[in-house]
């Protein structure tokens, strides 16, 4: 039974639980859980991040914490039991690993490593503090490394900075603004110093002195490696200041064995030494450690016989050094030991030894030897900070181990109090001895003694070194024979105070033998007391003493007997008068010198204060001992500082009058000792000493009356440095005044209080005389001014002793009142003044809340007098900010409102004031250096700002009352009110807190929200109707829509732990303004017409911000705008403009978002809806909605990683808008720009030039003054049109759409011309020709069209189903433009038919894409019908200018005729108009007409037979005129490809379906086309006839047989039609054989001119599919531009059913079936296809030859998944079969009957057969929108002489007499055009052919393998159609041509343009597509795709490499069949030759 949990409340996830039972709760491990109820074994409850979603789940994986539970049940809390800074962890490390991962993501590698290891850090020190076995040190340093380590984190990660206190965060709520400030200040200096952060603000204006952290020097000797030596050493390790050249530290010894190891096995693993109390200029100097090496053996250690073995000596061995400044830096930072290997170096000559470790250290490497390699000693060193106490409880484990003290030579620069020290250090420098009548010199050993007066030696008063026990004598090291020896050795003598006077040092000096006895022979003595007779010690000098002769039978047992005798030259000029009949014998030859130094608490050397601890014994020297004071050092002043006290006193009770001033000003003196740094530690014993010892109850008297006489003269005495002293001592001084008076009291009874009051009331009015003195003209008053008032703080605590709080604070106030203002003091004294005051609100004093009263209105007095001028506002600053915090934390307990009133009334106008000077200064300042103001002056303004708002943070409503009762007038409420709104909006301007003191910024908006609240009602109270008053107002509006829009309150921005605890303490502060900013705005009333239309941006601002319920509060004030203009003005033109302006910069900036949109629509729509002009309102309102659509679009585009295409239609949509819509001409002329600069970055720059148009067409040719704007300066708008024209005819240069460029050349000229500029007419004449030469030289490609459908409501609003036509990039196939769209829109769904999409697609939340290649219909038809027009530039005109595009689908209508399906096959074809034409300003403009008509079978059939006529007609011509030269094979498969689909098929086709007698009777109708299709394959017999008479003159040898099969089939075909075409056996009787003559074909008086033919091809003979967009299907064809697709969509359908093969929707060109197209190369690649790609039959189906050439390479085949099954039964239809049999030629679906020829682009001139031959005024290519540009007229050709038209009665008259000729057609008969071919058919690189070449097709490559011609695959040259035969045979060498030139039209070129065959396309089935923008405005002609024809020598060597390439890829990529590749060879090797 499941039962409500008591105690198991909270807990944390220990194993990951997925929630595999019912009702599961899917937890990760880590996360927290709330428990609700448990059941055996299991929790319900739910995750502490998801409340939400409750569950059950296992308690074995939970680890439960303790809780606080409150307000048990249903909405009870619980919050866990554990330390804040855990807790903190926790959740901090929550968000970093969210903010982690991104890290690496953004590849910021080095950061992601160094927080992972953080992290890792974190989370240890987490686990030590929640193990809870550390002490409270560790704790507290356990939490000061989390601390640090998430503060840095934090940074890093863009985080907000944590205020802490105690490493803790702190409670906004419990401190004061300022408190706040000072802990972000310190958390972001240095979170180390957070203990002490409280320390620190108590102290900042005191004049406490930071005591300096000593040092101290850990080291450990770990072992010391020698294997010679073989005897004891010792090893004295000290640190040694090589700067000065000594010791400054005690010596630490190590004693080891023969064998390394210590001599005490106690020592092992315990050598280890603290070297102390090293200052930071210890560190500083060049120290080192040194370690001296003793042996202890035999005299000479390489010679055994060199005295006895039992004998041993102390020799000096070797010396190691380690320099400190080399291993300080990296010991510094490490909290453990480091390591170090010390070389040992043995001296060379012993006389050095005293300076070995200076030799080496100087590196004087003569002087001293590696002892080995295998010598040396290990060490090492760690650096420890901190005094002693804090060291040892720090580091427990190196005391544990017995660590040796080690102290420094002399006292530290600290001298602790309490620390009793009393030791000698004694060092034996060096002798002088005689030889003694020996031979060699002597081998000394020196023993010490220390002896008491009594004769007996001291026990253990000698130390050789810490680390070792003290011993009772000493010897020497011994130095081998030297009479001079130099020892350098230091001991200390540590000798107890007690036995120091009447002790005395002995020296013996014994000489030690190195015989076989070893004896050690005494010969002389030296001593020296330690204390001189006067008291003193043995001063710290090098000493010379006299040495005594002496043997070993001398006794010392009666030490009387020397110490009579002079011990140094002193004491022998003390004593002349020695008896020499004493025992002991100077030696005048030898001497021994020592020096000693005294460190002793206890005992001193100094004569004078001797003298004055015992001064009784010289009372007639008192006041010279006194005076002497002075000159005693510090060190022993404070060794004896209560000695010295006491004696002080007792002087001065002796004789006050006499000796009172004396011992005063000796007083004086040593209390302001112990202000030096290195006493300061002696306070506490000059407190302990005036608290517990000191006794002078009169002194009193004296001291005040000896103060106030030295203030009273300070008037008077030019030298005031006594003064001054006395001033410095004044804490002090009152110290004893007040003890003094306390012990008088308790010893009287409390008498003669009165006068204590008295004299203590005037020593204040003297010192109020002091303060008051005019100090500008006497620095040395400056100085005692200066002096009296840092120490008048310090006497507060002193005074409260013996008066109350009142009594204190009044005399502090007389004090302070008593201070001259800031204009009659110093500037030195001004901050002397403050600091004074700065100590005094710092004081206890200030804390009581009575004394505050008193004190405060003085305190303000001077700072407002400070703030007035400007004057140091640092420290009045900090004045301020201790107030304010001693406030807050007294309102917790009393109230302070009388003191915040007092505040208000004398600061708040003037803080108001200062900081907006300093607000000023810093903005002037960083205008004029350009950077941010200054660290100085940003501290000062954070300051005050803390200051301002703490005041105002402790202001209630009657404060705020009262503030605004007390203004005279309203002017003076005004002039408060702007400042304080200026404040305010400067502060949130600014940023004056850093961005991540969120905490800081927060709780700013929370008192300038409240401040606003409480000021809202005055200004709408003093400032509304009559009194209105505009800058009060629009101050008040700026700040609340500031206030809004703060970067701080977005809390959107925030993580949701962050959103919820700002929202649960402040709420959302945004709404909070808004509704106040709302409610003011109401209050307005008639007014509110001032602010329309300025506050319309600021508030379009504050509606935009993302918060639900500011825009529902913000947004009906825009409603209210509208009306008020309405009534005003009639309309809101004011108000629609402004919104639409700012709008704009808004959305742009990245504000709003969809939800707004529709709820500004919804919210406006919904208040107009009352309104009596609610039609203009609903119409502005949905503008606006329209226009945020456009904006969010252009927005989500530009800062999204969207393609260029994206940009630039989101771009062209906004144009638009602006434009079309609400015509806002400035926006508009800006998005120009935009789009423009788009363009060229994607290099459309035809479109840069069109888009650049539309500023140019703006502007006037006038002289009128532009204003500077974008990018142009102020010119004339002359200028400006001009230097637009010349940049737009550069860009349709680069675009190379000459065409476009030459009409502004012409304008352009025409201006120059009217001003005579003949200079830049010049210019601007041989620009323009040099652009009608590029027309004509250069080669261009024309660009293919798609059309895009976007389907669902995913895509963007100006995409959302619609239907656009796109413009092609260079080179872009279908599938490549697929694939780019697909790309750009991810998301979206190929539609794989292409059908209209259903409403269900059209409202569906998805993103559909429905794309298929369209065919341009060109609008200037005349100039494509023009004679003699190069069709380079017809080319230009068919693809450029073009607003119409269609595709076609073929259909069966009704039932499908299964032997013959041409029967019932339809064509429906579709024309969409396009809003612009094509190139415009975009790539892509939207449809917006869609025309469908139904071509019938039989029209079909005659435009695919027409087509094909005028094609043969076109190319036999150009041979006929020897355009083509020599190279005929692109003639022989044209030829090929339709005599053998006749034969096989073909045409026959159409006549079994069309001819019979079946068809014609039902349907008489089409009597007419059926004989209008008869005629047209007459007219095909007799063009063949020509054809083949042509290429018979010029076919090579090699090819005869081709020509002879071509022949054999010819009459095949002719012989197929006869029965159905009468006299077609009459017809071409010359082509009955191979050996017709070849001059009867053509009569001698009809022929054709040369130039009279047009070649017009689109496709080399050998291209797998036919690419002329506009071709028709030929004679057997079923084709529309579909039927191509079909033949080739076959392969793998025959899962499909036949019933419906047309289901599918081809793409709008076509694949012919029989004829082969020789269409120009430049519009070979150029025609869009879906079926270039389509699926080809499969293998099986490729037995018929007509097949070879219709299919594409395998591997270039896309599925068929658009395409349905073409088969039945596993075989193909009869429609295919037919197909197969008879494919004619590439062709294209029918045209429209009602069109003519050349409205269905079909690019020919017009014929001279029929009646339109003539010329039609051209038509103007440009578009409405370029104003006055046309194109450059094509002007009519007249004919030259001896050309005539030959139509079809002339030749029929003739054709009984003459050789057949190519038929003509009747008059009736529309024109013939040459026939372009299929935009269906793919490319390989082999050829420019179509790939529906049926039988004949395939026929015709058959004959082409059986030639000779060797199998070449090099890449095809690109000029196709000037190749020529491998072989170098010409045909005009056989024989002349006998055929006169036959002439069809009068329009044809006299230039055949060159062939250039193009890289081939992928051949993939359209999937899906990726649209491009549209734009709505009219568009130029687009820049067509053309290949440069004229190349400078790199660009044509590049060009031919990169093109031989492509074709290379493209050969190795097409699997063909083996007739493919033969067929392909010899046209291949051709080329190549070429």
């Amino acid at each position: 039974m499941w039962t409500p949990t008591e105690e198991e409340k909270f807990g944390v996830v220990i194993c990951s639980f997925r929630g595999s039972v019912p009702q599961g709760l899917v937890l990760e491990i880590g996360e927290t859980v709330q428990i609700l109820e448990k059941c055996e074994g299991w929790f319900r409850g739910f995750a502490t991040k998801k409340p939400t979603v409750k569950g059950l789940f296992p308690a074995s994986y939970i680890h439960l914490k303790a809780a606080v539970v409150s307000n048990r049940g249903q909405f009870e809390t619980v919050v866990p039991v554990e330390d804040s800074i855990v807790t903190e962890v926790t959740a901090t490390l929550q968000e970093w690993i969210m903010l982690w991962k991104q890290l690496y993501v953004k590849h910021k590698v080095d950061l992601f490593y160094k927080l992972r290891h953080v992290m890792n850090e974190l989370i240890d020190l987490r686990r030590q503090l929640l193990s809870g076995h550390l002490t409270q040190d560790q704790i507290r340093d356990v939490k000061r490394h989390i601390t640090v380590r998430l503060d840095w984190g934090n940074e890093q990660m863009g985080m907000d900075l944590v205020p802490r206190k105690d490493f803790e965060m702190v409670d906004p709520e419990q401190l004061s603004v300022a408190d706040l400030y000072k802990l972000h200040l310190s958390s972001r200096h240095s979170i180390q110093q957070s203990t002490a952060q409280t320390d620190t603000m108590k102290h900042r204006h005191g004049d406490t002195c930071r005591i300096p952290v000593p040092h101290h020097l850990f080291l450990n000797m770990k072992s010391f490696t020698y294997h010679t030596i073989g005897e004891d050493t010792d090893i004295f390790f000290s640190l040694y200041d090589m700067r000065e050249g000594k010791q400054i530290s005690e010596r630490f010894m190590v004693r080891l064995n023969r064998n390394g190891m210590p001599r005490n096995p106690e020592k092992i693993e315990r050598l280890c030494a603290l070297f102390t109390d090293l200052s930071n200029k210890d560190l500083k100097r060049d120290l080192y450690i040194i370690a001296h090496v003793i042996r202890i053996g035999r005299m000479l250690s390489n010679d055994s016989k060199k005295g006895p073995p039992h004998v041993q000596y102390r020799r000096p061995y070797g010396c190691a050094v380690l320099s400190m400044m080399d291993v300080l830096p990296s010991i510094a930072e490490l909290r453990e030991e480091k390591d170090f290997v010390l070389k040992v170096y043995t001296c060379n000559n012993e006389n050095e030894w005293y300076q070995i470790h200076e030799n080496i250290i100087r590196k004087s490497s003569n002087k001293y030897t590696a002892a080995s390699t295998n010598y040396g000693m290990i060490i090492s060193v760690q650096l420890l900070r901190g005094d002693m106490d804090h060291v040892r409880r720090e580091n427990p484990m190196i005391f544990n181990r017995g660590v040796a003290i080690t102290r420094k030579l002399g006292f530290p620069d600290v001298i602790m109090p309490g620390d009793i020290r009393n030791d000698l250090y004694l060092t034996l420098e060096r002798g002088e001895f005689e030889r003694g009548g020996k031979s060699v010199q002597k081998n000394i050993e020196i023993t010490v003694y220390v002896l008491y007066a009594d004769g007996e030696t001291l026990k253990d008063c000698i130390s050789l070194g810490s680390g070792e026990p003290s011993i009772s004598e000493h010897c020497s090291f011994v130095m081998y024979h030297n009479n001079s020896p130099r020892w350098g050795e230091i001991i200390k003598l540590p000798i107890p105070v007690d036995k120091f006077r009447g002790s005395h040092l002995r020296f013996e000096f014994r000489h030690c033998s190195t015989k076989d006895k070893g004896e050690k022979k005494l010969f002389g003595f030296a001593f020296t007391p330690l204390m001189r007779d006067d008291g003193t010690t043995l001063s710290d000098d090098v000493h010379e003493l006299y040495v005594y002769k002496c043997d070993e039978n001398s006794t010392f047992s009666n030490h009387g007997l020397y110490l009579g005798l002079p011990c140094c030259k002193e004491d022998f000029n003390g004593c002349p008068n020695i008896p020499s009949s004493l025992i002991f014998q100077r030696s005048t030859k030898e001497l021994f010198w020592i020096s000693t130094l005294l460190s002793s608490t206890k005992l001193t050397q100094n004569v004078d204060l001797l003298a004055l601890l015992k001064w009784k014994a010289q009372p007639d020297r008192v006041m010279d001992i006194l005076g002497r004071l002075r000159h005693v050092s510090g060190e022993e002043i404070v060794k004896f500082l209560q000695d010295i006290l006491d004696t002080l006193f007792t002087i001065l009770d002796d004789n006050t009058e006499k000796y009172g001033l004396l011992v005063f000003q000796s007083l004086v003196f040593v209390i302001n000792l112990l202000r030096d740094s290195k006493y300061f530690h002696f306070r506490p014993v000059m407190d302990t000493y005036i608290q517990k010892h000191f006794s002078g109850a009169l002194a009193y008297k004296e001291l005040i009356r000896c103060l106030k006489w030295y203030m009273d003269r300070s008037a008077e005495v030019v030298r005031q440095d006594h003064i001054q002293e006395a001033m410095r001592a004044l804490e002090y001084l009152f110290k004893f005044i007040v003890q003094s008076r306390i012990l008088y009291s308790r010893a009287t009874g409390g008498i003669e209080e009165e006068q204590f009051r008295a004299s203590v009331q005037e020593l204040f009015q003297s010192i109020r005389f002091v303060l008051s003195l005019d100090s500008r003209s006497s620095e040395t008053l400056i100085f005692t001014q200066a002096a009296l008032l840092n120490s008048f703080p310090a006497i507060f605590d002193e005074l409260l002793q013996m008066f109350t709080v009142q009594e204190v604070a009044e005399f502090v106030r007389g004090t302070l009142g008593s201070m001259p203002s800031t204009v009659h003091i110093g500037q030195s004294m001004d901050v002397v003044k403050l600091q004074s005051i700065a100590r005094t609100v710092d004081s206890r004093l200030f804390s009581y809340p009575d004394s505050r009263r008193i004190l405060l209105p003085v305190v303000l007095h001077h700072i407002h007098l400070h703030l007035r001028q400007q004057k140091e506002l640092l420290i009045c600053s900090g004045i301020l900010s201790s107030i304010f915090s001693i406030m807050k934390s007294s309102s917790l307990e009393c109230s302070v409102s009388e003191e915040v009133e007092m505040m208000v009334e004398s600061l708040l106008d003037v803080l108001l004031q200062t900081l907006l000077a300093i607000m000023n200064k810093s903005q002037m300042a960083e205008a004029v250096r350009g950077q941010r103001c200054p660290q100085c002056t940003a501290e000062i303004t954070g300051e005050y700002v803390t200051c301002l708002l703490s005041l105002l943070r402790q202001m209630a409503d009657n404060h705020y009352q009262q503030l605004l009762d007390n203004f005279q007038s309203k002017e003076e409420l005004k002039d408060f009110l702007l400042k304080i709104f200026c404040v305010f909006r400067n502060l949130m301007k600014l940023s004056v807190y850093p961005r991540d003191w969120m905490v800081m910024r927060l709780l700013t908006s929370n008192i300038i929200v409240t401040t606003v609240q409480y000021l809202s009602p005055a200004l709408h109270k003093n400032f509304t109707e009559a009194d209105f008053d505009f800058k009060v107002w629009n101050s008040y509006f700026s700040l609340a829509v500031l206030f809004i829009n703060q970067p701080s309150l977005q809390l959107e921005h925030a993580t949701s732990a962050k959103r919820k605890k700002i929202l649960d303490r402040y709420g959302d502060m945004r709404v909070m303004m808004a509704y106040e900013l709302f409610s003011m705005w109401q209050n307005l009333g008639d007014n509110k017409i001032h602010f329309i239309p300025g506050m319309i941006g600021p508030f379009l601002g504050v509606t935009l911000v993302p918060q639900v319920e500011v825009r529902n509060v913000m947004i009906p004030i825009f409603h209210d705008m509208m009306d008020w203009e309405q009534r005003k003005n009639g309309n809101f033109k004011q108000v629609e403009a402004e919104l639409i302006d700012k709008l704009d910069s808004l959305v742009s900036d990245g504000k709003g978002d969809e939800n707004y949109r529709e709820l500004f629509s919804l919210l406006l729509l919904e208040k107009i809806e009352q309104e009596t002009w609610r039609e203009t309102g609903v119409s502005f309102v949905l503008s606006v909605t329209r226009l945020m659509e456009r904006l969010l679009d252009y927005r989500d585009c530009m800062k999204g990683d969207e393609t260029e295409n994206k940009k630039i239609g989101c771009t062209v949509n906004l144009l638009n808008f602006y434009k079309s819509e609400i015509n806002k001409e400035e926006m508009y002329i800006r998005y120009i720009h935009k789009l423009c600069d788009m363009h060229l970055q994607a290099d459309n720059y035809t479109e840069a030039a069109f888009t650049l148009m539309l500023y140019w067409e703006l502007l006037h040719w006038e002289d009128r003054p532009l204003r500077e704007f974008l990018h142009y300066p102020a010119q004339t708008e002359w200028q400006r049109k001009e230097g637009l024209c010349r940049q737009v005819i550069n860009y349709f240069n680069k675009g190379k759409c000459w065409e476009y460029g030459i009409p502004l050349c012409r304008e352009l000229a025409s201006q120059y011309e009217v001003f005579y500029d003949y200079h830049s007419l010049s210019w601007i004449r041989k620009m323009e020709a040099a652009y009608y030469d590029n027309i004509l030289e250069h080669q261009r490609l024309e660009p293919e069209f798609f059309r895009v459908g976007f389907y669902g409501r995913k895509f963007p609003f100006y995409l959302r189903n619609k239907e656009f036509v796109c413009r092609g990039h260079d080179y872009e196939r279908l599938e490549a433009f697929q694939q780019r769209m697909l790309t750009e829109f991810p998301q979206a769904i190929a539609m794989q038919h292409l059908n209209q999409p259903d409403e269900t697609i059209l409202q569906s939340d998805a993103q559909y894409l429905q794309i298929y290649a369209v065919c341009p219909i060109p609008e200037n038809v005349e100039v494509l019908q023009m004679e003699r027009v190069p069709d380079r530039i017809k080319s230009f005109y068919r693809v450029n200018n073009v607003s119409r595009f269609r595709y076609d689908r073929p259909f069966h209508k009704g039932s499908k005729d299964k032997e013959n399906e041409f029967k019932s096959l339809w064509i429906e074809r579709t024309t969409l108009t396009l809003t612009h034409n094509l190139p415009g300003i975009s790539r892509w403009f939207e449809v917006e007409k869609r025309e469908v008509l139904e071509v019938s079978p039989l029209k079909n059939a005659i435009y695919v037979v027409e087509n094909k006529n005028q094609e043969l007609r076109s190319l036999i011509s150009q041979y006929q005129h020897k355009q083509l030269h020599a190279n005929i094979n692109l003639l022989s498969m044209c030829l090929n490809g339709v005599i053998d689909a006749a034969v096989n098929g073909g045409i026959a086709r159409y006549q079994e379906a069309f001819f019979q007698k079946e068809y014609i009777v039902s349907h008489p109708e089409d009597s007419e086309k059926i004989n209008q299709l008869k005629e047209l394959m007459q007219e095909q017999v007799h063009i063949l006839g020509v054809g083949l008479a042509i290429h018979e003159k010029l076919v090579h040898p090699e090819m005869r047989p081709l020509h002879k099969k071509l022949i054999d089939q010819f009459q095949m075909m002719r012989s197929s039609l006869c029965h159905d075409l009468p006299g077609m056996d009459k017809i071409s009787p010359a082509c009955s054989g191979s050996s017709t003559p070849r001059g009867s074909l053509m009569s001698s008086h009809n022929p054709m001119s040369p130039e009279a033919i047009k070649l017009v091809h689109r496709h080399s003979p050998l291209s797998l599919l036919g690419s002329n967009r506009h071709s028709s299907s030929s004679l057997s064809s079923q084709t529309s531009s579909e039927v191509g697709n079909l033949v080739i969509l076959t392969d793998g359908l025959a899962g499909e059913t036949l019933d419906d093969p047309f289901r599918m929707q081809a793409s709008p060109s076509t694949s012919s079936l029989s004829s082969t197209h020789s269409a120009p190369s430049q519009m070979i690649n150029s025609a869009p296809s879906s079926a270039r790609g389509s699926p080809s039959l499969s293998d099986k189906y490729r037995h018929s030859r007509e097949v070879v050439m219709l299919l594409p390479s395998h591997r270039d085949r896309p599925s068929s998944a658009m395409y349905p099954a073409m088969m039945e039964n596993g075989q193909p239809t009869s429609f295919q079969r037919a197909l197969i049999q008879q494919v004619v030629g590439p062709c294209k679906p029918c045209s429209d009957p009602n069109l003519s020829v050349a409205e269905k682009a079909v690019p020919a001139a017009p014929s001279s057969w029929s009646l339109d031959s003539g010329t039609r005024d051209t038509i103007p290519f440009l578009s409405a929108h370029v104003g006055t540009i046309v194109a450059p007229p094509v002007p009519p050709r007249s004919l030259p002489p001896g050309h005539f038209s030959m139509n079809f009665d002339a030749f029929h008259h003739h054709i009984s007499d003459i050789p057949p000729a190519l038929p003509a057609r009747t008059l009736r008969k529309s024109s013939l055009h040459p026939i372009p071919a299929s935009p269906t058919s793919p490319h390989s690189g082999l050829d420019g052919s179509n790939s529906t070449l049926s039988g004949s097709a395939s026929s015709g490559v058959s004959s082409l393998s059986e030639s000779n011609f060797g199998q070449s695959m090099e890449p095809p040259r690109t000029d196709v159609t000037d190749s020529v035969p491998s072989q170098t045979w010409n045909p005009e060498e056989d024989a002349e041509a006998p055929y006169l030139p036959v002439r069809y039209s009068l329009s044809e070129p006299d230039v055949i343009e060159s062939v250039k065959a193009h890289p081939c396309r992928s051949h993939s089935a359209p999937t899906g597509v990726i649209p491009k923008e549209l734009a709505e405005i009219p568009a130029l002609p687009p820049k067509p795709y053309y290949p440069r024809l004229t190349y400078t020598d790199n660009e044509e060597a590049l060009e031919e490499e990169s093109r031989s390439k492509a074709f290379t890829r493209k050969l190795s990529q097409s699997g063909r069949n083996g007739k493919e590749d033969q067929a392909k060879v010899p046209w291949e090797h051709g080329i190549n030759e070429e």
